[in-house]
């Protein structure tokens, strides 16, 4: 089945705020087995959405729409909905009762203007949403059509913007419900870590093995700073057995590790804070950090993950010399012969934090981010990371060669959670 993803808000059109959402449904979709035919931004214009949505109508299975929804006069997706199917906002009872019970459990007075939240056009189905007062619309049925135009029937979902509401409702209500209305293949996807290497020189390595996939595997490049993440999707009818893709897939495996399988550090996981979080919790090891010119950031993608207390102590962000000599125990005549930006200072930060914390494992990095503040002996980009085990202490030099700050601390990190993870396995 094909699905189109439109996007409603003035705020997404002009980049006020980032459209996270069509990235979100499409992968929650892909994973479902139905296929993203279009996405689309518009803004909140009464011809924009009508036209959007007549449009997709036409040409998908199903249309999910987001935002425009809220209760003030610019969020107008409801009334235009009316519109198209001939219908009229009416009062409903379940909507209703979902807004008393979310202004009850905060403490609010349900007012008239968040009352008009139930109001629905009679011809829809809610689908009742738990973390929020705005309904989540379900429309099986012909829209309004002029005289030339050809009535094609599909599914119209309506949900909020707010993107954890969203996702609640595409991963409760909307999917489940769309696996029913329609046959959907079957799909299997594996993603594959790959770092060390450009995502260009890595496409020209495993060209020869890319080109003899079968027909229905298909291979995704999704690269990032420091790091490209590999998506292989097998392809099924609904039919297939989920399991037997897994094993067309697992089987394609040893040929691509025997050609890049010195960049490969890691399968089944979207990113390398994720790798490292389970290889941890598997392991029973804990870890602790020193940063500098990453500012915490290795630390924080860490503790965003669910379950990181269980194996990470600590992290000390060490911005100053002077933090790093009082804290990590770095050498003041270490700084002053190599400087703050060097192996030795490195060294000295991942064994002092490892030590003062009483980890298995220590990370630790200091450079020049950008974009000032480098010299012809250490430009901008310079970056210095260290990883400490109980046994053993190593450090790399990274030169990014760019003054984009934030690219450079990404790299970093990416960089820093690799080199953890081959000492580890190593």
């Amino acid at each position: 089945m094909n699905v189109s993803i439109i996007n409603i808000g003035d705020e997404l059109l002009i980049g006020q705020v980032v459209n996270t959402n069509a990235a979100v449904m499409s992968e929650m979709l892909i994973a479902a087995g139905m296929n993203v035919k279009e996405t689309l931004v518009i803004g909140d214009d009464r011809e924009a959405i009508l036209s959007a949505v007549s449009r997709q109508m036409e040409v998908s299975d199903a249309v999910l729409v987001t935002g425009g929804l809220g209760p003030t006069k610019d969020d107008m997706t409801k009334k235009v909905l009316c519109e198209l199917f001939d219908s009229k906002l009416v009062e409903n009872e379940m909507a209703l009762e979902n807004v008393r019970r979310l202004f009850e459990s905060r403490g609010y007075q349900l007012t008239p203007i968040n009352r008009q939240q139930a109001l629905v056009p009679e011809c829809c189905e809610v689908l009742n949403n738990d973390l929020g007062t705005a309904p989540c619309m379900w429309f099986d049925t012909v829209p309004k059509q002029s005289d030339n135009q050809t009535k094609h029937k599909s599914i119209l979902v309506s949900l909020p913007g707010v993107p954890f509401e969203m996702e609640w409702l595409m991963r409760n209500r909307v999917i489940p419900k769309l696996q029913e209305h329609f046959r959907t293949g079957t799909i299997v996807t594996k993603n594959i870590l790959v770092q060390g290497i450009g995502e260009s020189f890595l496409s020209d390595l495993i060209e020869p093995w890319e080109t003899n996939l079968p027909f229905n595997v298909k291979l995704a490049y999704l690269p990032s700073a420091g790091l490209t993440k590999l998506r292989i999707t097998a392809f099924g009818e609904v039919s297939d057995d989920a399991a037997r893709l897994k094993q067309q897939v697992d089987a394609l495996l040893p040929d691509l590790y025997s050609i890049a399988g010195k960049y490969i550090v890691g399968e089944d996981s979207e990113t390398l804070q994720e790798l490292v979080h389970r290889k941890f919790i598997e392991r029973h090891l804990t870890l602790s950090t020193a940063e500098s010119c990453t500012g915490g950031t290795i630390a924080s993608r860490l503790t965003a993950l669910a379950g990181a207390s269980s194996y990470f102590k600590g992290g000390i962000v060490a911005y100053s010399n002077e933090v790093k000599e009082s804290v990590l125990n770095v050498k003041h005549e270490t700084l002053e012969t190599y400087g703050a930006v060097s192996e030795e200072t490195v060294r000295e930060m991942v064994e002092g934090v490892r030590k003062r914390l009483d980890t298995d494992y220590a990370m630790a990095t200091t450079g020049v981010a950008g974009p000032d503040g480098g010299t012809p002996e250490k430009p901008v980009g310079t970056v210095w990371i260290g990883v400490a085990s109980r046994e053993k202490t190593i450090a790399q030099l990274l030169q990014f060669g760019g003054n984009r700050r934030q690219q450079n601390i990404d790299r970093s990190v990416n960089q820093a959670y690799a080199m953890l993870i081959r000492h580890l396995i190593n």
